[in-house]
């Protein structure tokens, strides 16, 4: 049903009778409501919303259907869109000549999903600069030491990441900076897109939720955190009641 919904408002908008994506989104609130969590209220989830496409323009001009897709992933993991805080970002995305959102978790928001898993007391992601005392040995007994230098530290040169789970396990990961650009050269639609994004504006962020993904790999996690997090850096054009899902 609410397909049948979009495609309708989709063809009003094409047919004039809509005048820009802001409009669409205040006729869609009872499919976000649906959709939203206890913690975020229609009404503010939707003044972020319009926020955002006010903020970034470019976002008016993606497809409703992968727009509202975009939407309804953040609602249902209850995490923030495009805000200071930096838990979500909605992001334009030109997919083969036609400008789409893209979806993704930020940094923070990793955070938040791991925490709320129940399974983690610690997760950490730090940059590490020239400066700093700083070692790192993997094996059968690791290690990870990072001692941050006085006053000036230099260039950002490594990030690392580690957690430790309820049950005493922990691990880390760790990659160099131009290893860090070229995964997200190959992996992030957000970073070669030629859009504003995290990966312009908060790169150090960005450098620090990638260690973090892949380090949490390798946690004892949740499947139902596994798909959560499979949400990330996707363009959806279908709305169901489990987005991760899809």
């Amino acid at each position: 049903m609410a397909n049948d919904i979009i495609q309708k408002k989709e063809q009003a908008m094409q047919n004039g009778s809509h005048k820009n994506m802001q409009s669409y989104v205040k006729e869609m609130q009872g499919e976000i409501a649906k959709a939203l969590p206890s913690v975020i209220s229609p009404e503010r989830f939707t003044r972020m919303v319009l926020s955002a496409i006010s903020t970034n323009p470019k976002l008016g001009e993606c497809t409703p259907q992968s727009f509202l897709g975009a939407m309804m992933s953040s609602a249902q993991l209850g995490l923030e869109p495009n805000t200071p805080i930096g838990q979500a970002y909605i992001i334009p995305y030109r997919n083969h000549g036609v400008m789409e959102a893209s979806y993704q978790i930020g940094y923070k928001g990793l955070i938040d999903l791991a925490y709320r898993s129940g399974e983690v007391i610690t997760i950490q992601s730090h940059i590490v600069y020239s400066n700093d005392k700083f070692t790192i040995k993997y094996g059968l007994e690791p290690e990870l030491e990072h001692i941050p230098a006085d006053g000036e530290r230099g260039e950002p040169i490594k990030v690392y990441a580690v957690f430790k789970t309820k049950g005493g396990g922990y691990g880390f990961e760790c990659m160099s900076i131009d290893e860090v650009k070229e995964h997200a050269k190959k992996y992030s639609k957000a970073y070669s897109s030629g859009y504003t994004s995290p990966w312009t504006t908060n790169f150090e962020e960005m450098a620090k939720k990638t260690v973090l993904k892949k380090a949490l790999k390798y946690a004892p996690l949740s499947a139902e955190f596994m798909r959560e997090v499979s949400t990330d850096e996707t363009i959806k054009t279908t709305i169901s009641d489990d987005m991760s899902a899809e």
